[in-house]
């Protein structure tokens, strides 16, 4: 890994092969539950990506080299641009200015690049690349559809076995909601955005700001640290808020749903990907209306969430209709590059060719690019050596970049084709033969340190 410039990630090819069979098994999965693939522009007016969360200082504002450099950053309008900080957000506006082109229940995945003026850290930069998933509905969604984002992106998550474990944590915001006017509270917004720290602050710390900054009472601060603690992979969460003793009809709604999306996700819980109701989820930004997803990775807790999502019922409207939706994101760079920077994953080899062609000659390029042609032609990712070496040193090419046979052409006998792995060299027919399955592309290795693979993190 090369790191240039703080918060812009760059890959190297092996690492690059991880991003990329990471990128193309989440395909593959949102795509066997019908999720169909859209791409957004990277700039947005400034005014709609404000619209929604208090984000403003973490937006990267366009504007042009011939801007004087003394100007002063401009006030959101609609001619002013911002680079997208998230995929939800302008994936709202897609909706609205193309509801007449698309068929509801929309259901979409989107993965791209995105931009957020962070603090670069572990876990978070200032460019990184997310994959969403969203079923946006016109006026009406129904509760089903939470059910079906959280499992979807749970098997995605399965069918990445390289990964440590995961926690699929599930909330509901109605839960909680009516919990703190269950108790009372005088600012229920003030207690979401403090009790949505717990994972950054002690209990005890949290605590005191719901007494100091949100207005409760110590009685009430305390009932609100209880609720946060609770958690479970069942629906047994019913039974420990209730004997909180706080009744309010938004909280037995929010706990009916919360019930109905881990009883749904149930029979994906695994030992690798665990799928738990925890009280203490609010999520931060204030679009969010019901379910909320947050995930952690064993071994990587301090990085906080690495997937993350909601129900949203009314970020996007066009005055006439209104579209709500729910949605996960899973943050790739966020989840990937810890990864590489201890070495715990890395492609089997830096380019992804199977087969080198060795070059006898100078003269006999043109074949050998010929001969090259026909395995790619079945299939086979093939280079040509670069030059003529001799034969052990074109092995020890291939060696170095990872390719696991040397093919060699020969113009009076059979051609032979060498897996320098073992040292084995057997005749080859180029219209017949093939590299086993497992040597077609490159595969994600893993280093088998430190990190949990089968323990879901506590």
């Amino acid at each position: 890994m090369t790191v240039s410039l703080s918060g812009f990630p760059e890959l190297l090819p092996a690492q690059r092969t991880v991003e990329l069979a990471v990128l193309d098994q989440l395909r593959v999965t949102f795509e066997l539950h019908g999720f169909a693939s859209v791409e957004t522009r990277s700039a947005e007016p400034l005014a709609e990506l404000l619209r929604k969360g208090e984000i403003d200082k973490e937006v990267y504002v366009l504007r042009r080299l011939q801007a004087a450099p003394d100007d002063e950053p401009p006030a959101p309008s609609s001619s002013t641009l911002g680079l997208h900080y998230d995929l939800t957000v302008p994936f709202a506006r897609y909706v609205i200015e193309n509801a007449g082109h698309l068929e509801f229940p929309l259901r979409r995945y989107q993965i791209q690049k995105v931009w957020r003026g962070e603090r670069p850290q572990e876990g978070r930069y200032r460019e990184f690349t997310q994959a969403d998933i969203d079923v946006v509905a016109r006026d009406v969604l129904p509760f089903h559809h939470d059910v079906e984002v959280a499992r979807v992106m749970a098997e995605a998550l399965a069918s990445l076995p390289f990964l440590p474990a995961l926690r699929l944590q599930v909330n509901n915001r109605k839960l909680i909601e009516g919990f703190y006017r269950g108790i009372v509270a005088p600012d229920v917004a003030a207690v979401m955005r403090t009790v949505d720290k717990l994972d950054k602050m002690p209990a005890k710390a949290v605590g005191a700001l719901l007494v100091t900054e949100a207005g409760l009472s110590t009685e009430q601060a305390d009932k609100c640290l209880q609720l946060a603690a609770i958690r479970s992979a069942d629906t047994s969460f019913v039974s420990r808020v209730w004997a909180l003793g706080v009744a309010h009809p938004l909280l037995d709604v929010g706990l009916g749903e919360l019930s109905a999306v881990i009883e749904g996700c149930a029979g994906l819980s695994s030992r690798r990907v665990a799928v738990q109701a925890d009280l203490s989820i609010a999520r931060g930004l204030d679009y969010y209306t019901g379910t909320v997803f947050e995930t952690r990775m064993a071994g990587f807790e301090q990085l906080g969430s690495i997937c993350s999502g909601g129900r949203y019922d009314s970020l996007a409207s066009d005055g006439r209709s209104t579209y709500p939706g729910v949605g996960i994101s899973l943050g790739v760079t966020r989840l990937l590059m810890p990864l590489f920077q201890r070495g715990l994953l890395v492609g089997s080899r830096s380019v992804p060719s199977a087969v080198l062609v060795a070059l006898p000659t100078e003269q006999a390029r043109a074949g050998c690019d010929a001969l090259a042609q026909l395995l790619r032609a079945r299939g086979i990712p093939t280079e040509v050596a670069a030059t003529p070496q001799k034969y052990g040193k074109q092995i020890r090419y291939a060696e170095r970049r990872g390719i696991p046979f040397v093919w060699f052409p020969s113009a009076d006998g059979p051609h032979e084709v060498k897996d320098i792995r073992t040292g084995e060299q057997v005749a080859a027919d180029f219209a017949t033969w093939m590299p086993p399955a497992e040597d077609l592309r490159p595969r994600v290795l893993v280093n088998p340190v430190t990190v949990k693979r089968d323990e879901p993190p506590q």
